[in-house]
């Protein structure tokens, strides 16, 4: 999972003043609670799930995607630290919880965003304001059972029905 957002940040950060950008999964990152001298960006997505146990697939338009990230100047190295929260399978009742699965084109449009948050963050950079509305205007819509969504299990998701 880790190396298709890692693909896109290369794709999308290749001009960040020279400094080298990596993206790592984390899942305890706190949503609100970015460590001190670390930055926090939130987003959602749609995304795809699979059952570990019986199969079933199911889609998501309210996957939750916390980004915590971090640039430590003197070795121009930037750290970005990733939590997608999880779903469970409504179906099964010893359900696991499951990773999600986001297409190329979904993982393309949340780093995109990321990396404008990054910009405007650790190098001061604003995006004009065209660019900062269409930045916003990708409205979720579609399914979403709040009642497996981990997300909304832990009181933090923004887009529980």
């Amino acid at each position: 999972m880790v190396s298709l957002w890692n693909s896109s940040l290369q794709k999308k950060a290749s001009d960040l003043h020279g400094d080298t950008w990596n993206i790592e999964t984390d899942g305890t990152i706190v949503e609100n609670n970015p460590a001190p001298n670390w930055h926090q960006y939130i987003s959602g997505s749609y995304a795809d799930f699979k059952c570990s146990l019986c199969r079933r697939t199911w889609g998501s338009s309210r996957v939750q995607v916390v980004f915590n990230f971090h640039l430590n100047k003197p070795t121009r190295q930037g750290t970005i630290k990733l939590r997608c929260y999880k779903q469970e399978c409504r179906t099964c009742n010893e359900a696991q919880w499951e990773d999600p699965d986001f297409s190329v084109f979904n993982t393309d449009k949340l780093v995109e965003k990321l990396v404008k948050n990054i910009r405007k963050k650790c190098y001061g950079e604003y995006p004009d304001e065209e660019n900062r509305s269409s930045m916003f205007n990708d409205r979720l819509t579609g399914p979403h059972e709040s009642a497996h969504c981990e997300a909304c299990r832990l009181g933090i998701c923004s887009q529980a029905d």
